[in-house]
């Protein structure tokens, strides 16, 4: 007898972020949307009705007669994968942690002491930090976050080197799509034709220098010892659709070739845990060997959307190496990330039916 799939609600499901969990949840295996939560203009109405949907092809039918529910009333359900707004999030989240497990996509609690920031392949022993969060707040759900829309790529192009020989400096330019903006996202006369030389007024910044760290620190005696590489970003937004680009120049702790990196990357695997995930691609790490790959419009898709590309890999005559690394921003650095580490908590025993 197959077993009944286990109910999931979407916070925020009219953004296009809740909108990208939606088509990336329509016939999940192991998962069903049975709440939608929306703002105070689309509570009450039925879902098909109201959203906008920026998305291709419609809202699937699966979900287009729920009625939207207000964000701040807990629905009984085993897992919220929240698409809030950071001031929304910073609000509703701990009320729903409360009582069910939240996997959010939010900037509001990614650097909180006892809040996992979680990119499956890379830290999945940080969701330990839960138990410890149940006892200090109470809980019986629990919250997780994943990271900024550009750190999942940087973090799992970083994990393999960090583990093998230590990261000391690493530098960043990145070129950022116009869909990480949300919807509308950057107005057409300031992006056409244009490259601006910032993101939310320097804060994309501090997040790409700071969760790194986070992410690729050790998980020991309920707290996470951060990793202590210098990071220095610098972000730009591009005219690309979808698609996170990373222009990285890093220096090694032990020393660091070409060869050595190519080697390091051929031999690492994600975590067992996380192989069998329906949402884990077959290859996280994707490694181009052509000069002009990986590209936003030609590579972004890989995986499902879920994997991140690696290429031009070589020497760097001020560090050790330079690549150019690209995820999709809102599959692998939204909502599929989400959804991944949702499946990571069913995983490892903390959420389920």
């Amino acid at each position: 007898m197959k077993s009944p799939r286990i109910p999931v609600a979407i916070l925020g499901a009219t953004g296009a972020v809740g909108q990208r969990m939606i088509q990336l949840l329509e016939n999940h295996p192991w998962f069903e949307i049975t709440v939608l939560t929306g703002s105070d203009r689309t509570i009450g109405r039925p879902y098909g009705e109201l959203v906008r949907w920026v998305l291709d092809g419609a809202p699937p039918a699966s979900v287009a007669n729920l009625i939207v529910q207000p964000s701040d009333v807990v629905a009984d359900v085993a897992i919220a994968l929240s698409a809030l707004p950071t001031d929304a999030a910073k609000l509703y989240e701990p009320l729903w942690a409360a009582h069910t497990a939240v996997c959010s996509n939010a900037s509001s609690y990614r650097m909180t002491s006892d809040v996992p920031l979680i990119i499956p392949e890379v830290n999945p022993e940080h969701v330990n930090l839960i138990d410890d969060q149940r006892k200090a707040r109470g809980w019986r759900g629990a919250l997780v976050t994943n990271p900024n829309c550009s750190v999942i790529g940087i973090a799992l192009a970083l994990k393999p080197l960090y583990d093998a020989v230590g990261l000391d400096i690493v530098q960043i330019a990145t070129l950022q799509a116009v869909s990480g903006a949300g919807y509308p996202g950057v107005p057409s006369l300031d992006i056409i034709d244009n490259i601006v030389p910032n993101i939310a007024n320097g804060v994309e910044e501090e997040k790409i220098e700071a969760e790194p760290c986070k992410i690729l620190g050790r998980y020991d005696n309920s707290t996470i010892s951060m990793a202590t590489m210098r990071m220095s970003a610098q972000v730009t937004r591009v005219p690309v659709t979808d698609g996170h680009t990373a222009l990285i120049s890093l220096k090694s702790v032990r020393g660091l070739s070409v060869a050595d990196a190519n080697a390091i990357y051929a031999s690492w695997q994600a975590p067992q845990i996380v192989r069998n995930l329906p949402s884990s691609p077959a290859q996280p790490l994707i490694i181009h060997t052509h000069p002009e790959r990986p590209q936003p419009r030609r590579d972004r898709d890989l995986g499902a959307g879920m994997s991140v590309s690696i290429g031009r890999i070589r020497s760097c005559p001020v560090n050790d190496l330079r690549m150019v690394v690209l995820s999709h921003n809102t599959i692998r650095g939204a909502a599929g990330g989400a959804i991944l580490n949702a499946e990571l908590l069913v995983a490892a025993g903390y959420a389920g039916k």
